[in-house]
């Protein structure tokens, strides 16, 4: 049986200390992974890990999901991965993408919206809170307004 470690970070399954350890180390790396199109966020705290498992071939591998379908960044993300966990002596790896279910943003870790925050971008509120006032990420104000349901991506590919 293969160890994972899931987008939480909470071993999922597995059968060796040894492997669990290497999926715990694998997400550590990844945490100095960031998103190329908001570089001040690391690709787990938007949540786009999914798990890491260690196959019975010995190939580690890295489940992602993309914040959107279409994400043009997705293999500039898949050789940014690859070459964190080289550099980590982490090897063999393969990453993958997985699209269903989709990414949400209820996947964003706390720390993951106070960078978003930080850097300008006011991140989206959780689905139970969903009705709740979305606070300017300049001021902190909650007296906004929705303008439009829908913006453009900081990727302009």
């Amino acid at each position: 049986m293969a160890a994972q470690v899931d987008r939480t970070g909470q071993q999922a399954t597995g059968d060796s200390a040894q492997a669990d350890e290497r999926a715990a180390r694998v997400r550590a790396v990844l945490e100095t992974v960031m998103d190329p199109e908001i570089p001040v966020v690391s690709i787990v705290d938007l949540g786009m890990l999914r798990r890491v498992e260690q196959g019975a071939d010995g190939v580690t591998e890295v489940v992602l999901s993309p914040t959107y379908t279409g994400c043009p960044a997705t293999d500039v993300i898949r050789r940014l991965v690859e070459e964190a966990l080289d550099e980590a002596g982490i090897r063999p790896v393969r990453v993958r993408y997985e699209l269903a279910p989709p990414w949400s943003t209820d996947w964003i870790t706390e720390e993951g919206r106070r960078k978003l925050a930080e850097y300008g971008i006011a991140p989206p509120a959780l689905k139970e809170r969903a009705d709740a006032p979305v606070a300017c990420p300049r001021c902190g104000s909650e007296r906004t307004e929705l303008v439009s349901a829908f913006g453009s991506t900081p990727c302009k590919a």
